[in-house]
């Protein structure tokens, strides 16, 4: 059991795959359009003052981090945080950037029960991601079936979680999308494709990460249920 199992590769070969065909057009994408600046050559600051104005988000407050896409909004601190490119820049992706992690914004002010949910989850997943390997383990050891299946029902809570993750990201980036639109900060149909290229690739991501963590619930779904056929 803590040998290498050719079954992982049956589950987490194609997941492997999938995040990293995710993570190469996210970079491609954001190459391209982070070379692309804006008509109205406003820096990610400046968008980010202009859109606070337009969606009513005058309590928020932001700043600049270091890091690559390191962009994120906290809803505890009501902070939105932008990485220096981002910040800085004037490109078409940074102002989709800001645009999505405003959207983030904008569903904490109106309460949106998708990211409260995802909220909530936080600290379960933390517990679970952790207990539920020892458990697991613990369980096919000492060949505790009802232990093992423990920790798989403990070590779900990724997979719910990634699955509550994909629609508070879609919203983020169709509120982002509005946005940009009623704020006049895009200008041109070569910027709006540009925005949508942006924000597509980075919801691409999330479904590979809800791939993934269904593929890894799926695997030791196979291990504990076969251990018990065999009892």
């Amino acid at each position: 059991m803590f040998y290498f199992n050719p079954q992982y590769l049956f589950f987490m070969a194609p997941a492997i795959l999938v995040m990293l065909a995710a993570q190469w057009y996210v970079n491609s994408t954001y190459r391209k359009w982070g070379q692309v600046p804006t008509r109205s050559r406003l820096t990610g600051e400046e968008v980010t003052k202009k859109m606070i104005l337009t969606g009513g988000l005058n309590n928020l407050n932001f700043r600049e981090i270091p890091g690559n896409l390191t962009d994120h909004y906290d809803p505890r601190k009501k902070l939105l945080s932008l990485s220096p490119a981002v910040y800085q820049g004037n490109s078409v992706a940074s102002v989709a950037i800001a645009a999505h992690e405003l959207g983030h914004a904008m569903q904490d002010k109106d309460q949106y029960f998708p990211l409260q949910l995802r909220s909530m989850l936080v600290p379960a997943v933390n517990i679970g991601s952790t207990l539920g390997w020892i458990l697991i383990m613990a369980g096919l050891l000492l060949n505790f079936i009802n232990l093992a299946w423990l920790g798989v029902f403990a070590f779900s809570g990724g997979a719910i979680f990634a699955l509550a993750t994909l629609p508070v990201e879609l919203n983020a980036s169709a509120r982002a999308r509005a946005l940009l639109k009623h704020s006049g900060v895009i200008l041109t149909h070569e910027e709006e494709n540009g925005v949508n290229s942006v924000l597509n690739a980075a919801a691409l991501t999330y479904i590979a990460s809800l791939f993934t963590a269904v593929m890894q619930l799926l695997y030791w779904v196979s291990i504990v249920s076969g251990r018990s056929r065999r009892r």
